[in-house]
């Protein structure tokens, strides 16, 4: 109570943010006359301006009041757009790397462009992250003209371009792509063997689109690059024959969780069925260690059966089995389930098993999105999640007012106790919209559940239209007629669409269709007066009739997914309505306790097709929405908290990657390797506190042959007086360096560098890629550690810690070896040009004089390239490995 009286007063926190911005606003609109004086090339030479502005020391928010009215001047030139203030406090809001939320029709699209200019001056380039590859593609064609007037270039990311095309598009100033594309360009970037084959730049600054469905919704699904691992198809076959012969006393499903587990007599009733039916099961029961692999394919097989539905959670498209994007409805071309679900699920459907995939490389778009310098976002719908991005991604949402007055109204749910009851009432109002000529926008949950609906109004006789994802590419078209008077659009999941519904109809989209084939220029103008006057008095009917109508025939579990739903009714004061229709047999209301309100339903004496209407059933309903965001949330958080352990390690070896890249000589690093590989071995078989006739000579000789191809005389060398193991681990050294030395003359210099660098980094990513394999595998049974009241977090830290270690000296290991055993096939080596007396370096005490002159203890930038083995610059005694070159 207290709370809302100081708010009254004062205001909230997001209203004094907004106050202070419209001051900001105010300065840029008292430049607007002055601006507006300018002739183009006056303006366009603002550019360069600010360019030479922020080269001398002036900051981007110095420039801020300039280059917004800059760049609203250059869009009321081009575009005939001239952006509102509200816009232009949304674009405050994103150059200060936050959150901006807008409504509907806010016109989202061209508040970006004054931040994406501001941001892109610097050189370092801009990103625009949108959420399909049409709104991608489009808002670049369109909002290109802005900046290519003002002297900036544009480039789009999308799939099928290649790798020049690529480079030259991240290049540009400003660059428009999906989430996906950036993400994924970003691995493939650390697999490539050289800089010049890597596509992007250093990040600077980012405004993702949707960032809720990006940056929340999507944050569960890791990026992965995977290559195919053996073929197990048949056992997925034999699998999927038995699991439907199971009987519901054999498992447990826990739909909250959405997770199913064998019961005891389930247990034994596969096991039973597997020896009957199958020849997967070799010695021994269902889980004996030899037939782990056989429990796998069972619960895979046992989730796609029992908790994935097709329709809903995938569509069988061809010989595929796609996913559907639960929170957009769209299908998710390219993604794949891991661990072998994906593969069950094609097994289930009867369609070609595709190879399961070993991860060659991953990232979550929490921590992609996390390493730009400078993020923000916009959205129609953050403020239910605030929290999150606060928490995740330090970012601050900020609710930006719409530039006219709401008009849409929204009224309570109407809760039925039955889904058929429920269906009836939404016939009926669809009808009582169509007779008045209101268009109405229907939305669903599910694939499944727009395909009945859409067939019960076959059957009524009501002409509709159906978007969903097996509509993806008809999509702009049906959203631009959805407007129109009488017009009915069933809906799966509107986030993301991207596309306003215009009460009357899109004018855009009209010309385009109906201008096809009219090539006279007279015809076509009278053509487009005739379709504007259409489009009017179309408006004007459905304004009568009380605008968009949004109907939502169930709550989805998300509260933003339903906002969403609503947003595309009332855009820019035009009015609207909107209700929702839920029954007690939905999901939501079955999943999370409808059985109370079912009992009191009828305790109240509910009729057969009476509905229950009130605001306490909305709060009810909001309650239990909050839950699931709440358990979503920490879903993703822990996702975040394991795969920050990963992304630790993943930035090392990507640095060490670009390292050798940008090195041309990576000799340093390979001898430093092969000086630690004697090392080890040396102290492994011969340790210094250990007696001599406990030292394993003979091992110590067979690793000389294994690693280095070298059948030393360590038995008669220790026969020699004063010899130990710091005297063999010399001569093992020697021998070593030696060998390599020759082959390095033979082969010629640069063409043995050449040989090392690639090497190195093709048994880096080998390395990398079974690491992340047994990461993967940690992964799954960490969490069975929480029975042993240990905490499975910790435990995955050190054990993937120690995993890590183990990879970095298994690396070492194998770059030795294969360093010494290879053998090049080439041609007369080049000779070495010597190089001219003037630019030789200085020898002897001159030299060790300038060095100690040039380095400085207490400065590391002073040290240069050190070598891992050599004594630390630092004074500490210890090697540079073991002291500031540590990993």
């Amino acid at each position: 109570m207290i709370s809302g009286l100081l708010k009254a007063v004062f205001g909230s926190a997001n209203d004094r943010i907004v106050k202070t911005l419209l001051t900001k606003v105010e300065r840029i609109n008292a430049l607007e006359p002055e601006f507006e004086k300018l002739s183009d090339d006056a303006l366009q030479a603002k550019t360069d301006e600010f360019r030479k502005r922020l080269a001398n020391g002036e900051t981007e928010d110095d420039i801020l009041e300039e280059a917004f009215a800059t760049v609203r001047e250059a869009s009321k030139r081009v575009l005939g757009m001239r952006h509102f203030d509200v816009q232009l406090v949304g674009g405050i809001v994103l150059h200060n790397g936050q959150i901006s939320e807008m409504k509907t029709g806010e016109g989202k699209t061209l508040v970006a462009t004054a931040p994406v200019y501001l941001n892109a001056l610097s050189g370092k380039g801009a990103h625009v992250v949108t959420v399909n590859d049409y709104l991608a593609s489009r808002d670049a064609n369109w909002m290109s003209q802005v900046y290519s007037f003002l002297g900036l270039t544009t480039g789009i990311i999308v799939p099928g371009v290649d790798d020049m095309a690529r480079k030259e598009a991240y290049a540009c100033d400003v660059t428009y792509g999906t989430n996906n594309e950036f993400g994924f360009d970003y691995l493939r970037d650390n697999l490539k063997f050289s800089l010049e084959q890597m596509v992007q730049r250093e990040f600077n600054f980012a405004i993702v689109d949707e960032v809720d469905s990006i940056l929340v919704d999507e944050a569960r699904t890791p990026l992965i690059i995977s290559g195919p691992a053996e073929d197990s198809s048949e056992a997925y076959i034999k699998v999927n024959a038995v699991i439907p012969l199971l009987t519901e006393e054999d498992y447990e499903k826990d739909e909250k969780a959405r997770s199913v587990t064998l019961t005891e007599q389930g247990q034994e009733h596969i096991e039973e069925l597997l020896k009957e039916k199958t020849d997967l099961l070799q010695e021994g029961g269902m889980y004996d260690v030899q037939n782990v692999s056989v429990v796998h394919h069972v619960n895979q097989g046992l989730r796609a059966h029992k908790l994935f539905t097709r329709d809903v959670d995938y569509i069988v498209d061809g010989d595929k089995v796609v996913i559907i994007d639960e929170f957009t409805g769209r299908k998710m071309e390219g993604r794949r389930y891991s661990e072998g679900l994906h593969q069950a699920l094609e097994a289930k459907e009867g369609v070609k098993i595709q190879l399961e995939n070993q991860t060659l490389a991953s990232i979550t778009f929490q921590n992609y999105f996390r390493m730009y310098p400078k993020l923000s976002g916009m959205t129609g719908t953050a403020m239910t999640e605030a929290a999150e991005f606060e928490e995740i991604y330090n970012l601050q949402v900020v609710e930006i007012p719409t530039n006219r007055p709401l008009a849409r109204k929204d009224y309570d749910d109407e809760v039925y106790r039955t889904s058929r009851e429920r269906d009836n009432a939404v016939i009926t109002q669809i009808k009582e919209c169509q007779e008045r000529g209101q268009p109405v926008l229907v939305g669903t949950a599910s694939i499944e559940r727009s395909e009945e609906l859409s067939a019960t109004l076959k059957k009524e006789g009501i002409k509709h239209e159906v978007l969903n994802a097996r509509q993806h590419e008809r999509e702009a078209h049906i959203i631009a007629d959805a407007g129109v008077p009488g017009a009915v659009t069933l809906a799966t999941n509107m986030a993301g669409r991207g596309t306003d519904i215009q009460l009357g109809g899109n004018l855009e989209m009209r010309m385009e269709r109906d201008l096809e084939g009219i090539e006279d220029a007279a015809q076509r103008e009278k053509r487009i007066e005739e379709i504007k006057a259409e489009i009017e008095a179309d408006k004007a009917r459905v304004m009568e009739a009380g605008g968009l109508y949004v109907l939502g025939t169930e709550r989805h579990e998300s509260r933003r997914i339903d906002n969403q739903l609503r947003g595309r009714s009332g855009r820019q004061g035009d009015p609207g309505a909107s209700k929702f229709y839920v029954s007690l047999q939905d999901d939501l209301m079955r999943i999370f306790g409808s059985e109370r309100m079912d009992g009191m339903l009828r305790k109240l004496g509910l009729e057969e097709g009476e509905a229950i209407v009130h605001p306490w059933v909305n709060k009810a309903l909001e309650k239990a929405q909050q839950k699931v965001e709440a358990r979503n949330f920490d879903i993703r958080k822990q996702l975040l908290k394991f795969d920050d352990v990963m992304n630790d390690q993943r930035k090392v070896i990507f640095e060490q990657r670009k390292e050798m890249m940008r090195s041309d000589d990576v000799h340093d690093t390979v001898l430093d390797m092969r000086h630690d590989v004697i090392e080890e071995l040396v102290e492994r078989t011969m340790p210094g506190n250990a007696m001599a006739d406990q030292w394993d000579i003979d091992f110590l000789k067979e690793e000389c042959w294994r690693i280095f191809g070298l059948d030393l005389d360590i038995h008669g060398w220790l026969k020699e007086e004063g010899v130990a193991n710091e005297e063999i681990h010399h001569r093992i050294t020697d021998a070593v360096d030696r060998k390599m030395a020759e082959k390095a003359a033979n082969y010629g210099p640069e063409i043995m560098r050449m040989a090392e660098r690639s090497l190195v980094l093709q048994l880096l990513d080998n390395a990398w890629k079974d690491h992340l394999l047994q990461l993967d595998h940690l992964r799954q049974g960490i969490g069975l550690r929480a029975y042993a009241q240990r905490d499975p977090l910790n435990e995955y830290k050190q054990e993937s810690f120690n995993l890590f270690e183990a990879m970095l000296h298994g690396l070492r290991s194998s770059v030795t070896q294969v360093l010494s055993h290879v053998e090049l096939q080439v041609g007369t080596p080049p000779q070495e040009p010597e190089a001219p007396k003037e630019a030789q370096a200085p020898t002897g005490a001159a030299a060790l004089e300038a060095q100690e002159n040039a380095v400085d203890p207490n400065n590391p930038d002073t040290w240069g390239k050190v070598s891992r083995n050599a004594a630390c610059p630092c004074g500490s005694g210890k090697k540079f490995k073991h002291c500031h070159g540590r990993v």
